[in-house]
């Protein structure tokens, strides 16, 4: 599963604009600003999402799932859990 947010930030790892993504993927720009502006799970056809995983992998990006470890090495960013149940990550104070 690949997350608006980790797509968003994938793009900045790599320096790349929608613009830039949708070449590299051979996808549009408004089917990368969809998938950005989705609330978390990325949804659209298999072929879209695995053309965007395609062009991520070939830029140099691992996805890590959740609970998962990293397998290549390298820099990385991964946002932690909340520490209690039902705690809100920092992410959504910020956006208060």
């Amino acid at each position: 599963m690949l997350t608006a947010g980790q797509l968003r930030a994938a793009r900045a790892l790599i320096g790349v604009d929608q613009r830039q993504l949708a070449e590299l993927s051979g996808l549009s720009v408004p089917t990368i600003q969809r998938m950005e502006a989705s609330e978390d799970v990325i949804r659209g056809n298999v072929d879209s999402l695995m053309k965007l995983v395609g062009a991520l992998d070939a830029a140099g990006i691992e996805l890590i799932d959740e609970g998962a470890a990293s397998q290549g090495g390298g820099r990385g960013v991964r946002l932690k859990r909340p520490k209690e149940p039902g705690e809100a990550p920092l992410r959504e104070e910020i956006r208060k």
